[in-house]
């Protein structure tokens, strides 16, 4: 594979960002130290698995600042792009490794390398049984500006969310993401409160570049909560009826003013989700909770 480089001017100084490198690390000698700089061709080389605040402040020390790593991502995005390292699982949803969240959605490492990572999804229904939406930010790196259910994110590779008993790690880590991305206290949703109904495998491009290859957590709670939305994650939220919801796949079908949806909200939508509404209004949700069954959906 021939190396793919970026040319940046630093203190007056030509150099190089080894993208090969920092894309595929497995696939080449890591470099000794987080930022390096080749003494023959004058190379900078940034290695994907170390924070990338500490490249930006081990870059700084040298007195340099690496001109880019996707130039064009929004400087939120690419703190977490390069600090969250996703857990990488089988099919059969068991942990195998880990790998940053840059990496985990490149769709050629999903196409080449078959990477899957964990995922979950959380449906919060108010006191009246209205589903709170997002629309994810102009600035996401994936799907921008599509509609989905109230949060999707990511367990991290640390303790806290590694819990697998009772899916206690994606439990965590969804309180953790309701707070970052819509100003959800903690407070607000008690971990013992989510029920996981099931899950499922999908895969998704996003763009050219870009995609989803997920096993997804299916998380329902209902709770009223105060909501903050973080500008960086989210650029708008509403809560629907089961009718509204319906005007809204509607309007998605008929490509009516852009509006797009996610494609693992849609995917939930088409198997699942009218069928759980019911039951969580009824009371019977523990009837239709499968923690055993993963449904790998297209």
């Amino acid at each position: 594979m021939a190396q793919s480089l970026i040319v940046a001017t630093l203190n007056r100084q030509v150099f190089k960002i080894n993208l090969t490198t920092a894309l595929f690390p497995h696939s080449f000698p890591p470099p000794s130290s987080t930022f390096s700089r080749s003494r023959s061709s004058s190379s900078l080389f940034f290695n994907p698995k170390t924070p990338l605040s500490a490249f930006l402040s081990t870059a700084t020390s040298m007195g340099e600042t690496p001109a880019a790593v996707d130039a064009g991502m929004d400087a939120v995005q690419r703190r977490l792009m390069f600090d969250d390292e996703c857990i990488l699982v089988d099919e059969s949803d068991h942990a195998v490794g880990h790998e940053s969240k840059y990496n985990c959605h490149l769709w050629e490492k999903i196409e080449s390398e078959n990477w899957l990572h964990r995922a979950f999804s959380v449906f919060l229904f108010n006191s009246k049984y209205e589903l709170l939406l997002q629309q994810r930010s102009a600035t996401k790196v994936t799907f921008p500006l599509v509609w989905t259910n109230t949060c999707c994110s990511h367990p991290l590779y640390r303790e806290s969310e590694l819990i697998e008993e009772n899916a206690l790690g994606v439990r965590n880590a969804a309180q953790r993401k309701l707070l970052d991305e819509l100003g959800i206290p903690a407070q607000d949703v008690p971990v013992d409160q989510f029920t996981p109904l099931g899950r499922i495998h999908y895969k998704a491009p996003s763009d050219g570049k870009w995609g989803e290859h997920e096993l997804d957590y299916l998380l329902f709670i209902i709770r009223d909560v105060n909501v903050n939305p973080n500008p960086d994650e989210v650029a708008d939220i509403k809560y629907v009826n089961r009718d509204q919801l319906k005007e809204l796949l509607r309007k998605a079908d008929a490509g009516e003013g852009g509006l797009k949806l996610s494609p693992w909200f849609r995917l939930v939508v088409d198997n699942f989700l009218f069928k759980w509404w019911d039951h969580l209004e009824q009371g019977t949700l523990g009837e239709v909770i499968d923690m055993t069954t993963i449904h790998k959906l297209t």
